[in-house]
Order: structure tokens, then sequence, then C-alpha cells
């Protein structure tokens, strides 16, 4: 099988620039990658890395907020931002003719935003009716829960949105800090994938981020400890919004691949084991599924289930038997090599796009320090053994170590009865 053609180089100012050729597309897609999230925030300003990704989209020294958009509008571009607990990513897609212009109103808003005292005050307001949404979205809400439950008041496990009583006060001076602290040449990577030309993207890039400069001097926080911790809101809703999970493994573990695989045989598909005896046999829910959540220093195996009132018992019970059957019965080796097969197909899949190759060029460097070809991951699925497999299910699968965390009108007493 063919190998990723990618390129990397490391700018005089720490900066890394990373790009894969496509030469099949039309398209480019271009990520400036920053390695800081909500769990590099101070408590008094928590969210405030989610709120800088709304204000740099809020004008520049050279452009209006308006002139950014129809810049972007006017090649038939598309210009979006996105922050998760580890990092920030600013991301814009245009035809290769017109990388010079994308890249350089990434720059241009990474790099001299206004940050106006009174766009902040307005987009104030917008985050905390974002906040507001989520509240009221009970299968989103739950995920955060969770997280809170399971990790406590570690900084990984605050929301990534913040709290109402945070970003309200977040101020002009706070933002020029944060960014003073994080934003720096070292802790951030540019990807680019599609039509391009690796000689013109470094030296666009050079140009456009001429005089970003700086060292970071932050120590990462230690890694959460857990606790099978349960929590429950009780509200008047027509379901009970249900997650259970347990600890796992941080992003580069030499076991991620047997994880990838657990995932996907307990409920990351419509085939998978939960899926199947908790929707298909059952009928107990509509949504059941299960994912895994990784980060630099830890982990998270979670399922979701959104069932009435009357089954959550059933659910939960059904859900922890089916993890003690994974746990303690030899797994199929039929199983395991369809979901290698299904593994290996949604990453087939997966990248066809410019967006989804950018952006695995970009996590591939922020948490390998390197780029594994579509060989090297392949063969990581494939050589995952019965025995890795089971070992791992027997460690992670353990009933005293799950966490619970519901949203609906059940109190607790009778979730656990």
């Amino acid at each position: 099988m063919a190998r990723f053609s990618y390129n990397r180089q490391v700018l005089p100012s720490g900066m890394v620039v990373l790009s894969e050729q496509m030469p099949a597309v039309k398209s480019v897609s271009i990520g400036v990658w920053v390695k800081v999230g909500s769990r590099d925030e101070a408590s008094d300003v928590a969210g405030i890395s989610h709120f800088i990704e709304h204000m740099l989209f809020k004008g520049t020294e050279r452009r209006s907020a308006q002139e950014i958009a129809r810049a972007i509008d006017a090649i038939g571009g598309t210009h979006d931002a996105s922050t998760s607990r580890e990092g920030t990513c600013f991301f814009a897609k245009v035809l290769g003719e017109h990388l010079p212009l994308g890249i350089d109103i990434l720059a241009d808003t990474f790099l001299h935003s206004r940050l106006d005292p009174k766009d902040i005050e307005r987009e104030q307001q917008v985050v905390l009716q974002e906040i507001k949404m989520v509240e009221d979205t009970p299968d989103d809400l739950v995920h955060d829960l969770f997280a809170e439950a399971i990790w406590g008041d570690h900084p990984v496990a605050r929301p990534i949105l913040g709290r109402k009583e945070t970003v309200c006060l977040i101020t002009q001076d706070d933002i020029r800090r944060h960014m003073g602290r994080f934003y720096r040449p070292d802790r951030t990577v540019i990807a680019a994938a599609g039509d391009l030309d690796h000689e013109q993207l470094v030296d666009l890039v050079a140009r456009a981020f001429d005089g970003f400069e700086g060292r970071t001097v932050h120590a990462d926080p230690p890694p959460p400890s857990s606790s099978a911790a349960v929590r429950v809101e009780e509200r008047d809703t027509a379901q009970l919004h249900l997650c259970l999970g347990m600890d796992a493994l941080p992003y580069a573990h030499h076991d991620r691949y047997a994880l990838y695989l657990l995932n996907a045989m307990l409920g990351g598909s419509m085939s998978s084991r939960l899926f199947q005896e908790i929707r298909e046999k059952r009928g107990l829910a509509y949504s059941i599924y299960s994912y895994q959540a990784a980060y630099r220093d830890c982990g998270l195996l979670v399922i979701y289930a959104g069932t009435s009132p009357e089954s959550s018992g059933q659910v939960v019970d059904l859900i922890r038997a089916e993890c003690a059957r994974m746990r303690n019965q030899p797994v199929d080796p039929s199983g395991l090599q369809q979901a290698k097969d299904q593994l290996k197909g949604n990453l087939l899949l997966g990248l066809e796009g410019t967006s989804s190759r950018m952006t695995r060029l970009a996590k591939s460097e922020i948490y390998f320090d390197r780029t594994y070809d579509l060989d090297e991951i392949i063969a990581g699925i494939d050589a995952v053994s019965t025995d890795q497999f089971e070992s791992l299910t027997r460690r992670l699968l353990r009933d005293e170590s799950f966490a619970i965390t519901s949203i609906g009108p059940v109190p607790q007493a009778a979730l656990l009865s």
C-alpha cells in the first residue's frame, strides 16, 4: 500500500510546518494549531481558550470582521476554528490557487486581532448563549458532567466553553496575558493538505508569521486521578441521558490500537455489542454508543445511552453485563478481525478529504512529534493479538472502575438499584 507523502520543516522560530500534497484535488486545507486548551486555563478565566477562538474572528488591524468574511466568501472558501481540552485550531479551506490569501488571512487574525473591548463585551453574550444551549441539551451536557465526575477538580475535567461566572468577567488584559503565555511558535503547528507546493507553503508561512517569536515557559499540570463516582442531576426530561465509563489510555499509549478495537466492538458501530443488544434486540434506546477520548496523559472510554426513565436500571445492568462478558470471555478471533477490517476501512474512507488529512498531520505532530504513514497505522491495527486485546479488556472493564453520570427524572437510588 502506498505511503503518505508528507513534508516537515521547523522554522527558526520553532514553529513546525507540515504538508501533504494531494495531486488529484483542487482544494487545500490549512490549519494553525496551538497547543493550548481548556486544561491549560487558570480557574478564574475558565473558558478563555474557547473565547479567544471567537475573538480572533472579530477584526484585525488591517481587516474588519466583515472584510474577513467577504474575502473568504469571494473565493468560495471556508474559515472556522475549534477548541478542545488540549488544543485550539484556526483553519481555512480554499482552492489551491488561493493558498496565499488563505495563509495571509489566518496569520492576520492569529497575530493582529484588535480584541476591541466592545467586541469582547458583545461576544461574551454570544458565548453565554452557547453555554445555555449546552445546558438545555442534556445529551451534550452529560458528557461534560461525566468528565467532572471521574476527574474531579482537575483542569482537564473543566467544560471547554467555561462557566457563565468566569466567561462574563474575561477582559482584554486576560486575553493578551493568556495569548502571550501560550500563543508561542514552539507551541504552534501549521499543517496543510491538498493542492499545494511545500516550498511555497513554507515561504508563505515564514513571511506571514515574520516577527512571531518567543518561547513558552509553562509546566504542564500532573495527570488527573480518577474515581468511580456517581453523579445524578435530576431534571424533568422525557428521557434519561446516561454516561457510564472508566479511565482509559493516553493518546500515544502503545496499547492504543487495541483500545480502538475494543471501542469498535463494544459500542462504536451499528454492529457493536451494545447497539445490537440494547437497541436492536430489546428496543430500549435510540442512541447507544461508546467512544474513547484520549489526551496527552490520560483518557476515557465512555458509553452513552438515552433511554426511557423506567428502563434506565435495565440499561445500566445490560451495559455492565456486556462489559463483563468482554472482560471474562475469550475474544472470538473472527470478531476481532471484523473490527480490524472496520477500523482500516474507516481510516481509508476518512482520509479522502483535505481537511481530515490536514488534521491527521497536525495531531500526529502534536502527540507523537512525527507523522505516521498509512502502512504504519494499518500494521499497528493488524498487529493487535488476542492476548493483547484480552489483557486490555481485563485491565479497563473492571466493574469497580465504572463512573456513572445521568441527567433526567431518575434519582440515584433508582438508577443503581
